[in-house]
Formats: structure tokens, sequence, C-alpha cells
């Protein structure tokens, strides 16, 4: 058997295999960022990844980013993804919410004028969508000390409500350059208090954020999303001592919790491949790897990742997108469906729920 056939036990999760289901955006929220039925779909179609992390999820309308991304800060939001919650659960799945707060990586008009917020005044590069047209990234508002009690309640009510509506957990999103990672990188976080500066300096605020997720929800139900040196949304971070030390901190920061897992989004997967193990043996508990695009993951790099003990298990992205039953399709090596990438984000059904499963086709 395939070693990524061999069933895991993440947390308190016993899994099928040793591959997961990685968080991806989709735009395909309803009114009010509210989940819908099609979405539910959506996840229930994908529930043999055994453990699911929904795509990125906003913890409170502050932190909302791109159009038609799901929050969880609502009654609204709440009730739609119980949807999600009890569709998942009654096709034998498990999912757990991303909680995504964006940061500088936002427009207002995303938003309902609601202010932008980061570590400091830097905007970052690039430009983000809204219903008008592509825009520049707002300046942000550094939030200043006496806020940031309030950021941190943010995601813990997001995490509450989370389990309020039946999912079976929380993945704190502390990478690919949104606010938790702002916090992180030197070339974003200019503060010189005391989430800001030195690396164990800049590592508090993520630290301090899982710290109370997990006091608050039970830190088995908490995995942490990390990408070190991933130059994503404006990210400066790069390989060498002070990259080394910071994730260091956050890492040891956050170890004694015994959380679910620590997932490790790798890119430059052979410039952190050493921070990789180092982080893996620091934490002490189950660990996730997964590797950026543009490299779609095949079972191949899985099980090469596997027998490379990099990782308990290893999140697979883009081949969950096509392929509801990928898990069946790597299993009897089936040819896989092809992404469609013109209905990557927003729009309806099409794109979404409608790739077929091998049973349909034959």
């Amino acid at each position: 058997m395939s070693v990524a056939f061999k069933p895991v036990r993440i947390g308190s999760w016993d899994l099928p295999q040793s591959f997961v289901m990685a968080p991806l955006t989709r735009s395909r929220a309803g009114e009010g960022n509210a989940p819908t039925a099609l979405n539910a779909e959506y996840y229930a179609q994908r529930a043999g990844a055994g453990l699911i992390i929904t795509e990125g999820t906003a913890p409170s309308a502050v932190g909302q980013g791109y159009p038609a991304v799901p929050g969880l800060y609502t009654d609204e939001q709440i009730e739609g993804w119980r949807l999600v919650a009890d569709g998942v659960h009654e096709a034998g799945g498990t999912v757990v919410a991303q909680l995504m707060h964006v940061g500088r990586i936002a427009h207002t008009s995303n938003k309902g004028g609601v202010d932008t917020v980061a570590p400091s005044v830097v905007q970052a590069p690039g430009q983000m969508f809204t219903f008008s047209g592509m825009v520049d990234h707002d300046v942000p508002r550094a939030l200043v000390s006496g806020e940031i009690d309030g950021v941190i309640a943010g995601f813990v009510d997001a995490a509450r409500n989370a389990i309020s509506a039946g999912l079976d957990g929380v993945e704190v999103h502390g990478a690919n350059g949104y606010l938790l990672h702002q916090f992180l990188d030197p070339t974003v976080n200019l503060r010189d208090d005391e989430f800001g500066g030195p690396p164990e300096r800049r590592a508090r605020f993520v630290v301090e954020v899982v710290t109370a997720v997990a006091d608050a929800v039970g830190a088995d139900r908490v995995g942490l999303r990390l990408s070190p040196g991933h130059q994503l949304n404006g990210i400066g971070e790069i390989p060498g001592e002070d990259l080394t030390a910071t994730y260091r901190a956050v890492v040891d920061g956050i170890a004694p919790l015994g959380l679910a897992y620590l997932s490790i989004l790798a890119n430059p997967f052979e410039a952190i491949e050493p921070l990789v193990r180092d982080l893996r043996q620091r934490f002490g508990g189950s660990v996730l790897l997964n590797l950026a695009a543009p490299a779609a993951t095949s079972l191949q790099t899985v099980e090469e990742l596997l027998d490379k003990e990099l990782a308990d298990a290893v999140a697979v992205g883009r081949g969950f997108l096509a392929n509801p039953d990928l898990v069946e399709r790597w299993r009897t090596g089936a040819e896989l469906n092809e992404v469609d990438f013109g209905t990557l984000y927003g729009g309806d059904a099409h794109g979404y729920t409608d790739y077929p499963t091998l049973a349909e086709i034959s």
C-alpha cells in the first residue's frame, strides 16, 4: 500500500489517509458573506479528503478582504457554516474553518467602508479585485497597541462561532502575507513596541492569537498555518538567520499548547527544507506540509514528502478543485479531471460543484 493511503491521526482526528484538502479560496459566499447550500454541496462532495481545511474565512468585518469570501462573525454566517458542517459530517468527513484576517491586503469597498489595518503604515504592492474592477490596495492604518486585544478577541469569537456552527475546529491563518504574517515580516512590521523589532517580539502577536483561540475552544481543535519566506502579497522575508529565529520563536511559543497540528506552506521548498525539519522537531505534534503553486501536488509528491518524514500528512490543493473524488482516483490510478482556471473565483455551480466523479462517468 502506498504510504499516502496510510491512516493517520492528526490531533484528535483519525483520518483515512495521509493527505488532506488544503484551503482554497473560491469567492462564492452568498449575501452578507454567508455560506450557502451551494458551498455546503461543494465541501460535502470532497468529504473523502478525510480532513477539509476551508477557504480563508474572515473573523471580523475589518478582516474581510476579497469579494464573496465567507465570514464567521454574524448569525447568518454561522448558520451558513452549519450547512457546511452538516453536509461534510453526513458524508463522513471532518472540516475545520481557516480564520483569515487579511490585514493590509484589502480595499474598503469590499467591506462596507471599514478601515484597513496592518502592523504598520506600509501599503501592499499590487492591486485588489473589487466588484468595480482592480484597484490599488488600501494604505493601511497601523494598529495601536490598545487595539491588539480587540483583534485577538475577534479571532476568539470567530473560533467559538465555528464550533457553535458544528465545525470540528479552526486553523489560524498565519501565512500568505495576511495580517499575522505581516506581523512576522520585518519589512512590513516596523513597530517599536512589544509587537515589533526583534524576532521574539514580532512573533508575539501570532503566539497570543493562537493561545487565546486554543484557550477558548480547546487546543485539540486548533491548527496554525505558517509560510516562512513565502514572498506572496508583498512579503519580504528571505531565508536566513532572522527568518529562522522568527519562526523558531513562533513554534516555541505555541508548542506547549498541544495544538491539533502545525501546517507549513513550503515555498521556496529547497531553501527552507532544513527549517521545516527544525520546526517539526520543535513543535512535537502533528505537522501538515503544503507545497505552493504553480506546481500541482501529485500522488508521487505526497509519497516523496512522507517518505522524507517531513510531515505526518500532506495538504493537497489543486487536485481537489476538479476532482471531488481525488482519493479514489489516486487509489485506482484513474485519470484526473482538468481544472477550469476560468471559473476558480466567483460564479455559480459551473466549475465548482459540476466536476464529474468516476461513478458519474462510468
